[in-house]
């Protein structure tokens, strides 16, 4: 039987200071910065998961809400939210966080990792135990969305 990991295993909160050279001309945090925090967060999430390198294979969804600007605060979370038999989804939320702590949720994305060995080959990843509810919804709806990603791939986009 293949062992499993619980969510919480490889949960991984990052933070960061927007700096004036994350902005963009328009005062705004640049979409490619975050964009790479956004991957190596992932990674790092899908390395704890699958104790094993990875590489990623697609960014499924990227969802910009609000801005962010210079001197504020990032925080992103990441966790697993799918596991296949080699690919794992990993969900990693973005907010700013005030002064007083609170987060305000300025992007989701969804990012697929694959587990592979020092070849370049595919692996087995670990099986995800779900404990919540929530984790359980995220799961389903993962199924839907790597579904999706599946029939896009069939259509050419």
């Amino acid at each position: 039987m293949r062992p499993s990991k619980k969510v919480s295993d490889s949960q991984t909160m990052q933070q960061y200071l927007i700096r004036p050279a994350h902005i963009n001309p328009y005062g705004r945090l640049f979409g490619a910065q975050l964009l790479k925090w956004i991957d190596e967060v992932a990674g790092i999430v899908a390395v704890r998961h699958a104790n094993a390198i990875v590489t990623t294979a697609a960014i499924d969804n990227l969802q910009f809400t609000k801005p962010a600007y210079a001197g504020q605060m990032i925080v992103l979370l990441g966790q697993v939210t799918y596991v296949g038999r080699t690919s794992m989804e990993v969900r990693v939320d973005t907010f700013t966080e005030a002064l007083d702590g609170t987060r305000n949720l300025i992007n989701r994305a969804y990012i697929d990792m694959v587990a592979i060995n020092n070849e370049g080959q595919a692996i087995e990843v670990p099986a995800l135990e779900l404990e919540t509810d929530e984790q359980r919804e995220e799961y389903e709806a993962a199924i839907k969305r790597k579904e999706m990603r599946k029939q896009r791939r069939l259509e050419g986009f």
